[in-house]
């Protein structure tokens, strides 16, 4: 097999969470862009239809399913909507997630909460969704997780205090690593990207106070942009990845190796 062919992603399908923008968007982009037909799901139903339209004006074909993940009896349907659109779910991206600042020691407890069902639980939940109806039985699937380098170190309080941020987005780490060492025997890859500072509705305040400082401390002298997701998630969402597994790959113009 050529290496475009192994790139290709022509007639799979995606779901991608948290696709109506930021980083979920792009690699939506990028994945209808090398042919893949894309679901993709948030909790605003606005926000949706412009992604679609968004995709549709690059000739990317995008379902949109309005879904609330922290409400656990709301993944099933979605799942099931975009099977009976696409048959299989070949590409799952665990994008959804949120965060918040707060010193651990007055961070509340329903904010902490809400990070753990957004960010680690509804994860759990769209994937053994998606493992059970679609992945397993026809034993393939590429699973990516976006996590955080926020997952793999701590940081100084002066920059950030986000507690449960880190603390999910490690889990989801180690989610990543645990799930390919089980699903691996049906032919199912699991890795996870890492972004560092991209210009995002998340990120807005933190880079307004301190994005000078996090830009002079990367070695590459500059932030994350549109394009810079997009080569990595379609590696790991086709088959020239189809021996990678396990994998946490940081993208942040080497920020967390220095």
């Amino acid at each position: 097999m050529g290496v475009k062919q192994l790139f290709d992603l022509a007639g799979k399908a995606a779901l991608v969470t948290g696709g109506s923008r930021g980083l979920g968007l792009q690699i939506a982009e990028a994945l209808g862009e090398m042919g893949a037909r894309i679901a993709l799901t948030a909790r605003k139903a606005d926000e949706l239809e412009a992604a679609r339209a968004h995709l549709a004006d690059r000739g990317i074909e995008a379902l949109p399913l309005a879904c609330d993940l922290q409400q656990a009896g709301a993944v099933g349907p979605m799942v099931e909507a975009a099977l009976a659109r696409y048959g299989r779910i070949e590409i799952l991206v665990n994008n959804a997630g949120a965060t918040w600042g707060a010193p651990a020691e007055d961070h509340p407890l329903e904010a902490w909460n809400k990070l753990v069902n957004l960010n680690l639980t509804a994860a759990f939940l769209v994937t053994q969704a998606v493992g059970r109806r679609s992945m397993i039985p026809h034993r393939y699937g590429r699973i990516v997780n976006v996590a955080s380098i926020s997952a793999l170190r701590g940081q100084m309080p002066e920059q950030t205090q986000t507690i449960a941020y880190n603390t999910t987005k490690g889990g989801l780490v180690n989610f990543t690593r645990a799930l390919a060492a089980e699903w691996g025997r049906h032919g199912i890859t699991v890795n996870a990207i890492a972004p560092g500072y991209f210009p995002s509705k998340m990120t807005r305040g933190t880079l307004d106070r301190i994005g000078a400082s996090l830009v002079a401390a990367t070695p590459l002298g500059r932030l994350g942009g549109d394009e810079d997701l997009k080569g990595l998630a379609v590696l790991l969402a086709s088959d020239a990845a189809r021996h990678i597994t396990g994998q946490i790959v940081a993208v942040d113009g080497g920020a967390s190796v220095v």
